[in-house]
């Protein structure tokens, strides 16, 4: 009665939601049994016990209807005022209320408030440690529905539970005698390790207690008092358990053993009931490519052909489960999963069909194919639903084990449960697979990826095995689910795969292995794509080849993977199921993007039509030729001949036909039936089908333009299709293809194009396509304003106009693309600002426009505004293109005209280099382009500006912005920009380099950085920057230009000193700048410079004429930028710094003059000796 008493003062809790409305029958039935309930009083009387009895009875009978429609906070003082109602000592009245409780929380789906919890928590703690074993069953079905998602709440019961000797790690123990209490106590503490968002969870000590327990369960074998049915229900748990935490709890698995233990006993698991594989594994799997289970002989081994098998199984009529009350911690529709997940053939008993292991296929049916007949994948079978849609665990009933043998059979009901702890360890294993970094999950890549053929060895089942094999379409789909996540993000894992030459030798290389591994999986999930029937499940299937071929370095392998996977999805583009339509897109939009361009794939795009399209429901739609496809109903219509096919194609790109039919035609009937989400009455195939198709013409354009450019008329009038529809999907997907079809355009007229002239898109035609696009849809998605996405996307097409394009187009057109682009600017959409700040900083560079000053200055004056704005993005792409007007300037500077530079405002100038100034002390992505900008615009600065007292000051504060951001530990690109930014003023004339302050710390700063940056690259371009000025006097005086001489010195004797890797191919780049500057500086030597000199070369004169040798002889790369590339111009440098010595007018009684022309013709000596005699030494009198 202690807990009666303790109870009745304690509240009933305050509602967690609005009471709903009762239907009469409830609310009679409901209120009528609580207000009786209410009504009795405690009493040991034996009336009163039958009193109770009957009340709970009645009220456990109730017919309640699911989701409930009874207020929580009426059930929980319900609850609380029958237990206080039933004394400890009472054990059957113990039992009844918590059947009670368990009943009610499970079936209405409540949650019992904090305050009550925490009664009815003592209450139950109270009754395992006072009633009777017999009791402890219901007990803690009526725990694990307390605990059920009120974890965080359940704080101050935690010892009691799960402490040293709590009740749940007694009642879970190994040793415990009844394996239904086990269960339901691992069923507990489950439930316990369930989170709720935005809910504090476990202590992390409670979490490792938890997982302990969980693992040692999943460790150890079924003991011989449990059977079958109970200890799969006791795996399921142990596995919900660690999902949770590793779900809600975010526990992270820090430690290897903890890691490989779980993955140890999660491939176990994962087998768990596979008919014919029963394997032994070890407690630990470790990050080792080596097999660990060698000597280990399989239980039942099987043929070397069995990959792709399943065991056979018997047909049998399904009858009727009755459908079992829901109960907590488990989905209803799992409860209702037919007993038998896999039909028989014809002929069989029953008897046969369960001992039809590994060994027995039935593949007589499919002939010389060679292919497993699976009955458990015939159409109208369970359809695989995605598994792990949900992340939360519901409750699990103990009412499981109440399932009759002749209504299921014992066997099919053995199976179901087989396959739900499949698809627990699954489910487990990618919530384990998201809570470690790719780097460490790829470490134990070998044993649960295929790498050979399986052999039946526990080493060589893998989920391949499981996509191959199970019975069940769920468990191949969660197989399938998990096998994505383990590729997705392995390209850089894969890159190093490589099985292009034959590798004869006495061990396997690494990539040699991971090529095997990749050739395995493509045959397997080619196998598994033949045989599989659920469309569920084939999605899955082909989701994981997408995933996969994205990931793959197909250009390391050898040829006819891609081809495979090419021709067996092309029946499935006309599969009935629309996900199954729209997943082969994605696979084969796949294809095209990965390493494009490949000649394997360009020889696929090139097939015919109907090349591996035979039958005629998988056969791709009939497509007219090419003059057909120029009469869609909408858009502009651009009557220009397409362009003639290149040598060697003769036959049109069917894939970009398909992906036209698709975008614009109606849809065919035949695929109709089961477009799930299709619009009703829409005449276009789904929407995410065309959203597809899409995607794979933009991938086409991005990767094989030369395929797409033959299209080019069609592709225009899709885009205006598009961009005319109602959908904003398929009009932001239409103007993302314009965007990479005029990239590509772009990309044919770049001087380094690989594309020849002829082969080019002629400038006219780009001329009529872009006027096509400007004459209506393009304009149409710039002003979308309710859809800034479309927008910025529509501003982004707009910037990728060819220039020699732009030119051409109608004056209107072009005023056009101004006046949208300077009017967006003004935009309060942070997306669409962005991409306008980019467009015009593109349009900035182009010739037609860069020469016209009122252009120029409005563009300025709007960079400059978007560099003001909130959002970093802005901010960026406005200094970028910050950074190419500035470029624009320059390049201004060399024309003959010099009406530009008179005309370009002095104050927009100062207003930029205050902005600039500004802009270098953001974050690194705007610092890099502001420093740039500085550089620019104090190269660009006239004598006119430099003389006026308002630009002195800024003058000032700009470089020291440059010489702050070269010495500062920033972003290495950022140091690289500042560097560079300092060459750029140095290049002005005007500039008092050499007499003003600020020379001597801007060459201290640049002499640092060549000594000391880490990065080479950096170190490059300040040596650079240090042989820019071009008169002596701009160096400064005498002790400056020591140091500066003496501080190359020291960066050519380190220029090998790196402990970086990544940096030694810099180190020659690095030598050839070093030795140009100090040929320079000698080419501008005074008579005071050469005693220094002469010091430098008395210590270390070897060393800088072995490298200066090696300039001579090796050169630079041609992509390096500022350095002299020929021969003759090194040479010519030396004789240079020869002939300005010689020049020299030495001091009385100097040395220097003599030794540094020794020691330069020295060097042109030993030059002209090792290239032959083909360099004649001319001595300084000759010259």
């Amino acid at each position: 009665m202690a807990a009666v008493q303790v109870a009745a003062s304690l509240p009933c809790g305050q509602p967690r939601e609005a009471p709903r409305e009762l239907s009469p029958e409830q609310d009679d039935g409901f209120r009528r049994l609580s207000a009786r309930l209410r009504a009795l009083q405690p009493d040991d009387s034996t009336v009163s016990r039958m009193e109770i009895h009957l009340l709970f009875d009645q009220l456990i009978s109730e017919n309640y209807s699911e989701g409930g429609s009874v207020a929580p906070e009426d059930v929980s003082a319900l609850l609380v005022r029958a237990c206080q109602l039933v004394p400890l000592n009472q054990n059957h009245l113990v039992s009844k209320v918590s059947q009670l409780i368990h009943r009610l929380l499970n079936r209405l789906q409540v949650v019992v408030d904090e305050q009550n919890l925490d009664f009815l928590l003592t209450y139950t703690i109270s009754a395992i440690q006072q009633c009777s074993s017999w009791t402890h069953m219901e007990i803690l079905q009526a725990l694990a529905a307390l605990v059920y998602c009120n974890g965080s709440k359940c704080q101050k019961h935690l010892p009691d539970l799960l402490g040293k000797s709590g009740l749940l790690m007694k009642l879970s123990d190994l040793t415990y005698s009844d394996p239904e209490v086990r269960r339901a106590a691992v069923h507990c503490m489950a439930n316990l390790c369930l989170s709720v968002p935005g809910q504090p969870y476990l202590e992390e000590s409670y979490q490792h207690v938890c997982f302990q327990a969980f693992l040692t369960i999943l460790q150890s074998p079924k003991s011989s008092d449990m059977d079958d049915i109970t200890f799969c229900m006791l795996l399921q748990n142990a596995l919900k358990g660690i999902q949770s935490l590793l779900n809600g709890g975010k526990m992270r698995l820090t430690q290897t053993e903890h890691l490989g233990a779980l993955l140890a006993v999660l491939k176990k698991a994962m087998f768990h009931g596979l008919p014919g594989l029963n394997i032994e594994m070890p407690t630990v799997l470790y990050p080792t490519p080596l097999p660990q289970y060698d000597g280990r002989s399989p239980v039942k081994p099987q043929q070397p052909d069995s990959s792709a098998a399943r065991p056979c199984a018997i047909k049998k009529k399904k009858h009727k489960v009755k459908p079992k009350k829901p109960q907590q911690g488990e989905k209803v529709e799992d409860e209702e999963e037919p007993c038998g997940e896999t039909e028989a053939a014809p002929g069989l008993s029953m008897d046969q069909a369960n001992t039809c292991g590994e060994n027995a296929w039935c593949s007589s049916l499919w002939g010389s194919q060679g292919l497993p007949v699976d009955g458990g994948r015939a159409a109208g079978r369970e359809q695989a639903s995605l598994p792990f849609a949900s992340s939360s665990w519901k409750r699990v009933s103990s009412s499981e084990s109440d399932y009759s043998d002749a209504e299921g059979g014992m066997q099919g009901k053995m199976r179901s449960y087989q396959a739900k702890v499949r698809q627990g360890a699954l489910a487990c294993f990618l919530s384990t697979i998201k809570s470690i970094e790719k780097k460490v999950l790829y470490g134990y890549w070998s044993a649960f990826v295929p790498d050979t053929p399986e052999l039946g060895s526990p080493q060589s089942v893998s989920l391949m095995t499981l996509t191959l094999k199970d019975p069940s379409p769920k468990t191949r789909a969660c197989a399938l689910q998990v096998l994505s996540a383990i590729l997705e993000g392995s390209k850089q894992f894969l890159s190093v795969a490589e099985d292009t030459s034959d590798h004869k030798r006495a061990f396997t290389p690494f990539s040699v292995t991971i090529a095997s591994s990749i050739r395995e999986l493509h045959r397997c999930l080619l196998l598994a794509l033949v045989a599989e029937s659920s469309s569920q499940t084939l999605t899955q299937i082909i989701k994981c080849l997408a995933n996969l071929v994205s990931n793959a370095p197909y250009n390391r392998l050898k040829l006819s993977l891609l081809t495979k996977v090419w021709n067996h999805i092309k029946p499935y583009i006309r599969h009935k199921d629309v996900n199954v339509r729209v997943s082969s897109l994605t696979l084969l939009g796949a294809i095209v993007s990965t390493h494009a361009p490949l000649p394997e794939v360009q020889l696929l795009l090139q097939q015919p039509c109907s090349s591996g399209l035979s039958s005629s429901s998988s056969a791709t739609p009939h497509l007219s030729t090419p003059d057909g496809w120029k009469t869609f109903p909408a858009g502009p219509s651009l009557e220009e001949p397409s362009l003639s096919s290149p040598k060697g194609l003769s036959e049109p790109c069917w894939l970009i036909r398909l992906c036209i039919s698709t975008v614009v035609l109606p849809k065919e009937d035949s695929c109709s039936g089961s477009d799930a989400g299709s619009t009703m009455g829409s005449t276009y195939e789904p929407s995410p089908m065309r959203l597809e198709a899409l995607q794979v013409l933009a991938h086409l354009a991005r990767g094989y333009f030369s395929m797409a450019q033959l299209y080019l008329v069609e592709l225009g009038e899709v885009i205006c299709k598009c961009v005319c529809e109602a959908n904003p999907s398929i009009q932001l997907h239409g103007v993302k293809l314009l965007e990479e079809l005029g990239t590509g355009l772009i990309q044919q007229y770049k001087p380094d194009s690989n594309t020849a002239p002829e082969q080019r898109v002629p400038v006219h035609l780009v001329v009529m396509f872009w006027t096509a696009m400007l004459n209506g849809p393009l304009p149409r998605a710039l002003q979308s304003a309710e859809h800034p996405t479309l927008q910025a996307s529509a501003c982004d097409a707009l910037s990728s106009i060819l220039p020699e394009a732009f030119s051409s187009l109608p004056n209107d057109k072009q005023i056009l693309c101004i006046t949208m682009l300077l009017g967006l600017n003004d935009s309060k959409n942070h997306l669409v600002k962005a991409a306008t700040s980019r467009a015009l900083g593109v349009y900035v560079l182009f010739p037609c426009l860069r020469q016209d000053v009122i252009f120029v200055a409005d563009t300025a004056n709007a960079i400059l505004m978007s560099l003001q704005d909130k959002s970093l993005n802005v901010r960026a792409k406005a200094a970028w293109s910050l950074g190419n007007l500035t470029d624009t300037l320059i390049v201004n500077m060399d024309t003959p005209d010099p009406s530009f530079q008179d005309e370009f405002s002095g104050l927009l100038l100062l207003k930029m280099l205050q902005t600039a100034i500004q802009a270098s002390t953001d974050k690194d992505k705007v610092k890099s382009n502001a420093v740039r900008a500085l550089g620019n615009l104090l190269h660009f600065l006239q004598p006119s500006h430099i003389e006026r007292p308002r630009f002195a000051e800024i003058i000032e504060e700009s470089i020291q912005a440059l010489i702050s951001t070269v010495v500062n530990d920033a972003a290495m690109k950022v140091r690289w920009n500042a560097c560079y930014a300092m060459g750029n003023v140095f290049k002005n004339p005007a500039l008092p380099l050499g007499t003003a302050p600020w020379t001597s710390q801007a060459y201290k700063a640049l002499t640092s950085v060549v000594m000391s940056c880490k990065n080479f690259k950096v170190r490059i371009r300040s040596a650079a920057a240090l042989s820019v000025p071009g008169k002596r006097a701009r160096y400064g005086s005498v002790e400056q230009f020591t140091q500066i001489w003496s501080a190359l010195v020291t960066a050519l004797q380190k220029s090998e000193d790196t402990t970086d890797f990544l940096e030694f191919k810099y180190c020659a780049s690095l030598r050839t700048h070093i030795c140009q500057a100090l040929l320079h500086l000698l080419s501008l030597a005074s008579a005071s410079d050469l005693p220094c000199i002469q010091e430098t070369l008395k210590l270390n004169g070897d060393m800088i004429q072995s490298y200066i040798l090696q300039f001579l002889k090796s050169g630079t790369e041609e992509d390096d930028p500022g350095a002299v590339h020929t021969p003759q111009e090194r040479d010519q440098m030396v004789r240079l710094a020869l002939k300005h010595i010689h020049s020299v007018q030495a001091l009385a009684g100097d040395t220097a003059r003599g030794v540094i022309m020794g020691f330069l013709e020295d060097i042109l000596t030993v030059h002209c000796d090792s290239s032959g005699g083909q360099v004649v030494l001319r001595g300084p009198s000759d010259q």
